[in-house]
């Protein structure tokens, strides 16, 4: 390494926000970090002031604790299997203040704007309205925080609101002796629905879906279904067609608990998980409907032109991948809300910009920019080197093919990763851009100037 390191921005202190600066401090890299809320834990904190918090009371995470846990700070040795979400609140807060990163996170400040200046330094507006300017900027923001809501013809008069605003059956409408809809199989869908098929809540619970899932258990053989996660080097087509055969021998047919046949083949979707779903739906508690066609005052019609009365809409259907703060359309999704990056990180013509925790890993988000910051951490140290662009440009379509080309075109499906294989492939990179680092003597990839432009704005 030579010369004076780059200082970064970071934006945002939930669980890759504080991963990301921990790796920042361990190598000594400057940074500022910014955090509109009043604690650590971004989507995790329940009731977050910010508003950007989609959890709600009864949510346990789908991941189990072997594999959210991050690698210099286990988990709690008396945790269950699926810790519930403030167990995993009071984890984050314990590893912020165990590696001494509090002091460090300026807390009820917002980034405003991001801006990458004439000479390629980040000029970063905060809510308080005063811009600093910095070496590198690291996008740590999240991707569950904007909520996507389908149009549909007509109006209904009742309440309808999407599943992230959802904390209990009484929060923020008490659905009890309601008729309910909520729209979309995914994990949040399933949870909810779940919940409020209690007799005792809703009096009629429907799902309603464009086309039938897989619901995968969260235990095989009497352990934590991602435990048995198949080796990374193993082929991704005999991977997924062992994991398929144990699927399919494990849960059946989906026609069975009376929900409708799946139109793709295990795995060729993000896998919805639940525990509990398919025991409702084989009670009768949860009963299935197509998508919705349009509303109707006080009634849903649906594509097969069934109409139900309806007190309440639930909308669990996902995320829009937004960036605020930014207004530079190269940095932002396409209308096919695909964004490629290399190493689900970088684009290769903005080498001072990282994208981090930005996609859909399997089996979990909340340790997996703990593992992309050794790559950009190691970067930014003159540690590590990157490829020529047209390299980067072609592992990023490699790699894009191998975590998503076995599943059908959704919105839903563009930023889908496999953690194993990809902490594999992160692993040969890093050695990669060592050697070459060492060829080029150390040299740093991002000069530290920031410092200097700030005082010659003063």
């Amino acid at each position: 390494m030579t010369g004076k390191l780059p200082k970064a921005c970071v934006i945002g202190a939930g669980c890759s926000g504080f991963t990301t600066i921990k790796r920042l401090k361990d190598y000594g890299i400057p940074y500022d970090c910014f955090e509109m809320s009043d604690e650590v834990g971004g989507n995790w904190y329940y009731k977050n002031p910010n508003g950007l918090s989609a959890c709600y009371e009864s949510l346990h995470i789908d991941t189990s604790k072997w594999r959210l846990a991050f690698e210099d700070f286990p988990v709690p040795k008396d945790w269950p299997d699926f810790p519930h979400h403030a167990q995993l609140f009071q984890y984050f807060k314990d590893y912020v203040d165990h590696f001494g990163l509090r002091p460090t996170i300026t807390f009820n400040t917002k980034v405003e704007s991001a801006k990458r200046t004439a000479d390629g330094l980040w000029a970063v507006t905060l809510s308080g309205g005063e811009t600093q300017f910095y070496d590198v900027l690291f996008v740590c923001n999240g991707h569950h925080w904007d909520p996507r809501v389908p149009e549909y013809p007509g109006e209904f008069d009742g309440p309808a609101f999407h599943a992230h605003a959802y904390c209990d059956p009484f929060d923020p409408v008490d659905m009890r002796g309601k008729n309910v809809v909520v729209v979309g199989m995914g994990n949040s869908a399933m949870d909810i629905a779940s919940e409020l098929s209690q007799r005792p809540i809703a009096k009629n619970l429907w799902v309603s879906a464009r086309r039938g899932v897989w619901v995968f258990p969260k235990y095989l053989n009497g352990k934590p279904a991602d435990k048995t996660a198949l080796p990374a080097w193993m082929p991704r087509k005999l991977g997924v067609a062992l994991s398929r055969s144990v699927l399919k021998k494990t849960i059946g047919r989906m026609e069975d608990y009376g929900l409708p046949k799946p139109d793709h083949e295990p795995l060729e979707a993000h896998p919805s998980v639940s525990g509990e779903f398919l025991t409702r739906a084989g009670c009768g508690d949860i009963k299935f409907k197509p998508a919705i066609k349009a509303l109707e005052g006080k009634r849903v019609r649906f594509t097969d032109d069934s109409v139900e009365d309806v007190d309440a809409i639930v909308f669990a259907t996902g995320y829009k991948i937004s960036f605020p703060f930014f207004d530079d359309p190269a940095l932002l999704p396409d209308a096919d809300h695909r964004l490629p990056l290399f190493k689900r990180m970088m684009k290769p013509e903005v080498p001072n910009l990282f994208y981090m925790g930005l996609a859909q890993p399997l089996p979990t988000l909340v340790n997996f920019a703990e593992q992309q910051a050794k790559l950009a951490a190691a970067y930014l140290a003159g540690q590590y080197a990157l490829p020529p662009p047209a390299e980067m440009a072609r592992i990023t379509a490699k790699d894009e093919h191998r975590h998503t080309g076995h599943f059908y075109d959704s919105a839903r499906h563009t930023i889908q990763v496999d953690f194993n294989v990809y902490c594999a492939d992160l692993k040969k990179e890093i050695a990669k851009g060592e050697a070459r680092a060492r060829n080029a003597g150390g040299k740093l990839p991002v000069a530290a100037r920031a410092e200097g432009q700030a005082l010659a704005a003063e």
